[in-house]
């Protein structure tokens, strides 16, 4: 089932953002923003409010990817910001190679890789602002 709809937080002052266009795209991405909502460790969060910018080797061109998550929280008397994407764990892995290729394997391959250059602009992102980027599952939510 697809979940899609508006989440309006219990602590607005801890969104970094507009409060009334915070979207959700799926079950996973509610569940994290209930958890950010209601964390005491988490100081501020957005939620696709800004890009950054890669090379989509599945169209040759440039691109903008807004991460789903950027997350501040304490860590005793410092804080860390992190870049969070949330996605399925079946995302996180290549396609398994089919005995025939066929339509669906190689727009799940060109997804891959979309998402792996992605992911890559985003840690390098992170690398040059000491922050942490993490890719979070199902798994880690407790969901199956």
């Amino acid at each position: 089932m697809a979940w899609k709809g508006h989440y309006r937080p219990n602590n607005p002052q801890k969104y970094d953002g507009d409060t009334t266009g915070i979207i959700y795209r799926s079950s996973l991405e509610l569940r994290f923003m209930q958890h950010l909502d209601s964390s005491p460790g988490v100081v501020q969060w957005q939620s696709e409010e800004f890009p950054i910018p890669y090379f989509d080797p599945s169209t040759n061109k440039f691109r903008r990817y807004f991460v789903d998550f950027k997350v501040v929280v304490k860590q005793g008397d410092k804080t860390l910001t992190q870049l969070i994407e949330i996605k399925p764990a079946k995302q996180c892995e290549p396609p398994k190679v089919p005995a025939k290729r066929t339509r669906r394997f190689i727009t799940e391959m060109l997804t891959y890789g979309t998402n792996i250059a992605k992911w890559k602009a985003a840690e390098e992102y992170c690398l040059d602002r000491g922050w942490k980027f993490k890719i979070i599952t199902e798994k880690d939510l407790g969901m199956r």
